[in-house]
């Protein structure tokens, strides 16, 4: 068997593993062959966020045979990324123990280096949603009250028919106006709580809810004014209210990068009174954009002319959202639990920095999680690497490589890839940061996960096809299936799953707007429904799902399976995503006599069987199972 030289993730080599707090004490050792011949080996470590470089000279502490081991201890004084990599003095000249997969060492050339999270020792997330299960509501689809609403701005169409699809062709101009309503409202989300709760939710994230003139609402026209067709400031708050005493807190959608050019700071189509940047230069808006040539020529966001950029580091557009009566804290006094934070890679620092100050002084328990679709921990926007996640910024991030791990994995992935992707980002990110990922298997911004799984790949395909184009009976029975494997994966992983309004109903869809239809009231999926039901109730049953840890079992071709394991409870889970092959795994230690809890996977004489398209979740009581 080869020789392990390092692995950053064996507390052996690495005590601790993963990313430290600064001025934790990390004790690395390192196993080299003695045909090198080594006289000396150091620790070169790199700060990303300084450029300073950092030195440890590692000391000879025994031999084995045919190897050698040597020793250091080093202590990061400050939070920062950094890189690290082991340079060796051999009898033929320096070489480098460099990373490979897997945060295995192997020697090198040029040398591949590990990275090194480390993050302000003060850093601590918000408790209450650990553990939990978050609900995305897309407000103009979920649920319609019936009440009237007053003043409903000009230039929108009503549907009459909730169950119609939404308007994906352009108008005769051949521009997309989003301008089409189904009338979803906030009364009409209170009034589904109780179904809400019924699945084991613990935290409602609205897509925006602010005053805006296209039906996603994410063009804000006023920060500080609810939507008048999503109800009243007065509904606002008793959604938030009666939302917390089922034991369901809100987040916010918060779309700080840009606004609309139909707006009362831009207001380009003069339906406001006030003066709007567009109107004036003397308009108190004026420093929040950028005009190359005012007022026509301005930067927008992605170049879409109608949401112009907005300056995030100008003093007026900190002061007006981050200040101590701003946009942030003014919503969370009202109610709210936390933001997401829209478009998180295109705020600079300033604007996160005194963002969390605002949102954890108006609220310390408020949460703060950010769009970010790579890995968040190393992330570089704009040719700046960022800090999102060292305790200054942000508490979380919607976690997108997961979501890829799951439907890649269900769609083809082999299990050693998927799980390698989950390993990095529990490598990389804060332990206080990975209980609070937001584990979606789809957003509004994304095909819906049943179409990924069971429908045709839409490719380049453009709206005319992708209107047309639903699951057939058989595709239909095959996605349900397969979103009940996808679910088993998402709830069990760490960090908290999100479901996106629908999915749990079956609601299919390729790309916007096909992804945001209406909630199939009466039509429901109710197999997947009590599915999600029963998922639910384990989360909120056991404890290892909350801060348990995670033991990769068997990952591998078709199969993935892992261990998460708590102060009381333990959980096994394994997957075969195979159509036509029957998967056998050993049982972990400590699961002999475990009981089933979902899944249609069999046990037996120490062995789990996985058909085809099959799941299993055992349970084991951790005060028993080593007797």
């Amino acid at each position: 068997m080869k020789k392990t030289l390092f692995n950053s993730r064996d507390p052996f080599f690495r005590n601790p593993t993963g990313a430290v707090p600064d001025g934790k004490s990390i004790h690395f050792k390192v196993c080299l062959p003695r045909y090198l011949c080594c006289s000396a080996v150091t620790l070169r470590i790199h700060n990303e966020h300084t450029g300073e470089q950092e030195t440890g000279n590692l000391f000879w502490c025994g031999q084995e045979n045919d190897f050698e081991y040597w020793e250091v201890d080093y202590t990061p004084t400050r939070s920062a990324l950094r890189y690290y990599y082991f340079e060796l003095q051999t009898s033929s000249g320096t070489k480098f123990l460099g990373r490979t997969r897997a945060g295995f060492g192997e020697l090198q050339s040029q040398p591949v280096a590990w990275q090194l999270t480390v993050y302000e020792n003060t850093f601590k997330t918000p408790d209450w949603l650990s553990g939990g299960i978050m609900y995305q509501i897309f407000p103009d689809r979920f649920n319609k009250s019936g009440d009237n609403h007053d003043d409903i701005p000009y230039g929108r169409r009503i549907h009459e028919n909730w169950n119609e699809q939404p308007d994906w062709r352009p108008n005769e101009q051949g521009v997309i106006t989003n301008s089409d309503y189904f009338g979803g409202d906030l009364k009409g989300i209170t009034q589904k709580l109780e179904y809400i709760k019924s699945l084991g939710v613990s935290c409602i994230y609205l897509n925006p809810i602010f005053e805006a003139h296209e039906n996603h609402r994410y063009n804000t026209a006023n920060y500080r004014k609810i939507d008048p067709l999503l109800g009243t400031e007065e509904d606002y708050i008793e959604l938030c209210q009666k939302a917390e005493k089922l034991g369901i807190r809100i987040i916010l959608d918060g779309v700080f990068s840009h606004t609309g050019d139909d707006s009362i700071y831009f207001n380009k189509k003069n339906r406001y009174d006030s003066l709007g940047a567009y109107n004036s230069k003397e308009s108190p808006y004026y420093s929040w954009y950028k005009f190359y040539q005012w007022p026509d020529n301005y930067h927008s966001w992605w170049g879409i002319g109608s949401l112009p950029e907005v300056n995030e580091d100008d003093p007026a557009v900190l002061e007006y959202h981050n200040g101590e009566n701003g946009t942030v804290a003014q919503w969370l006094k009202k109610g709210a639990g936390g933001w997401r934070l829209d478009v998180a890679d295109e705020l600079p620092d300033i604007f996160l920095d005194r963002l969390r100050y605002a949102a954890k002084n108006a609220d310390p328990d408020a949460v703060i999680i950010g769009e970010v679709w790579e890995d968040a921990s190393n992330k570089v926007a704009y040719s700046q690497r960022r800090r999102y996640l060292l305790g200054k910024q942000l508490d979380s991030v919607m976690n997108y490589p997961f979501k890829d791990v799951i439907l890649g994995f269900l769609t083809g992935w082999s299990g050693d890839e998927a799980i390698e992707v989950v390993n990095n980002i529990l490598e990389n990110y804060p332990p206080q940061v990975v209980r609070l990922l937001m584990n979606s298997l789809g957003t509004h911004d994304t095909e819906r996960a049943i179409t990924i799984l069971a429908g045709e790949p839409a490719h380049n395909r453009g709206r005319d096809w992708q209107s047309q184009a639903h699951l057939s009976p058989e595709q239909r029975e095959t996605g349900i299936r397969m979103m009940k494997l996808a679910t088993v994966l998402q709830y069990t992983l760490p960090g908290v799953p999100c479901i996106y309004y629908g999915d749990e109903a079956g609601v299919e869809g390729y790309k916007d707007p096909f992804n945001r239809a209406t909630y199939p009231w009466g039509s429901e999926n109710k197999s997947l429904i009590n599915w999600y039901k029963k998922l639910g109730q384990l989360r909120n049953d056991v404890d290892c799902l909350a801060e348990g840890t995670f033991e990769t079992v068997k990952c591998l071709d078709s199969v993935m399976s892992f261990v998460r394991r708590g102060k009381r409870d333990s959980l096994f889970v394994a997957v075969n995503r195979s159509d036509c092959h029957t998967h056998h795994i050993d049982l972990p230690e400590g699961f002999n006599g475990a009981r089933t809890v979902m899944g249609s996977g069999s046990v037996f004489d120490g062995k789990v069987t996985l058909h085809p398209r099959c799941c299993i979740i055992l349970r084991a009581n951790n005060y028993s199972m080593f007797k």
